[in-house]
């Protein structure tokens, strides 16, 4: 196993300012007028095909949104900023039995089936043809899901991953019965540190990321679960938050207030970002693989992308719509996705503790 104790001392150092090579804009924000702390976003996913959206959160609904249509409303960010009520964005949505914490598109469904995480410890899979429920698991003792993934290792279709209050990474296949577990882990041992988030490799390796509230990251190997394959020490709070950036660095998320870049070939931190404000809340955090470009929110209401090159943010924004006034004090950005697809075009949606979706448009300056 490799820990690594004062990652500081090993970080790259920065020989030039951050430079802005990116033009992001405010395109479109999608509100109700009965928008509140009762519909907090607290997962937001791109479909396979990067055209549908779907969130979801406090409400108990997962709500889907056509991408197209919402950047076709402010003429895709040359426009204007459009204004639309989220009754008319929302294409439909699905009621579910409790709030909701994360959600997932299983590979190999076609966009058809997508995973959730709830509050009760319950893991369900949707049916979005029929809009109803055709899997479901309840093994975390009741505690709450903060997270599921699934694997693209070997070409599976189907194994999926939940972190959980409990203290567990689940690991389970829905093409089994759900008494059967393909594996238990516990990344803090006898302290049952709640997990936080799981990531499998999105490129399809063995690897599979953890995020847990005992200050630490782990990387395991799908083949040999029983110890991590790596620990990532180096965060002085929960670690909220761990994504991919490709096959040999991850980002972690920390309620420290920071992001940090690791490589997964020796456990050391390439870099650390800080700018944003993060004490308590999960704020969020998304990668854009083709830009090597962090999104993640603030619990002074905004929303932050760092490049990988640069300690400090590169782009801020604030999370301010119109017509929402009461209790701005205490509003956070709760949630962000990039679109993973274009390469000089990106596309951002951020929601906030209040329900409201962003969706931001940007380009490669010339």
């Amino acid at each position: 196993m490799n820990t690594l104790h004062h990652p500081q001392k090993h970080e790259e150092e920065e020989e030039e300012e951050a430079r802005h090579e990116w033009d992001l804009s405010l395109s479109t924000v999608v509100a109700s007028s009965s928008s509140s702390a009762s519909d907090v976003v607290g997962a937001i996913e791109f479909d396979p095909t990067d055209n549908i959206l779907a969130t979801a959160g406090i409400s108990r609904k997962i709500r889907f949104y056509g991408l197209p249509s919402l950047l076709r409303t402010s003429g895709g960010g040359g426009g204007g900023v459009s204004f639309v009520d989220q009754v008319t964005a929302c294409e439909y949505y699905i009621c579910t039995p409790a709030k909701l914490s994360s959600l997932r598109w299983r590979p190999g469904s076609g966009g058809r089936v997508i995973g959730s995480g709830d509050y009760d410890g319950v893991v369900t899979e949707y049916d979005l043809e029929k809009r109803t429920p055709v899997f479901e698991r309840d093994e975390h003792g009741g505690r709450r899901v903060w997270s599921v993934d699934y694997t693209r290792y070997g070409g599976s279709a189907a194994v999926g991953a939940s972190g959980s209050d409990d203290g567990t990474m689940q690991v389970w296949d829905p093409r089994c019965p759900p008494e059967e577990s393909v594996g238990v882990v516990r990344p803090a041992g006898l302290c049952r540190s709640a997990v936080c988030c799981v990531e499998f490799d999105p490129s399809g390796g063995p690897a599979v990321a953890v995020g847990c509230a005992d200050r630490r990251g782990y990387v395991y190997d799908m083949r040999k679960l029983v110890d991590p394959a790596l620990t990532l020490q180096g965060h002085t709070k929960t670690v909220s938050y761990v994504r991919f950036l490709d096959g040999g660095t991850v980002v972690t998320a920390g309620t420290d207030g920071c992001l940090k870049l690791w490589s997964v070939e020796d456990g050391r931190v390439i870099r650390t970002y800080e700018g944003h404000v993060n004490n308590r809340n999960f704020v969020g955090l998304s990668v854009w693989r083709n830009g090597a470009l962090f999104g993640c929110g603030s619990e002074n209401n905004r929303v932050f992308v760092y490049d990988r090159r640069w300690r400090k943010p590169v782009w801020v924004d604030g999370f301010e719509p119109v017509g929402m006034t009461s209790g701005s004090d205490k509003r956070f950005v709760s949630s962000v996705c990039w679109r993973q697809s274009g390469v000089d075009q990106c596309t951002l949606v951020a929601g906030g503790s209040d329900g409201v979706l962003q969706v931001y448009v940007g380009k490669r300056k010339p």
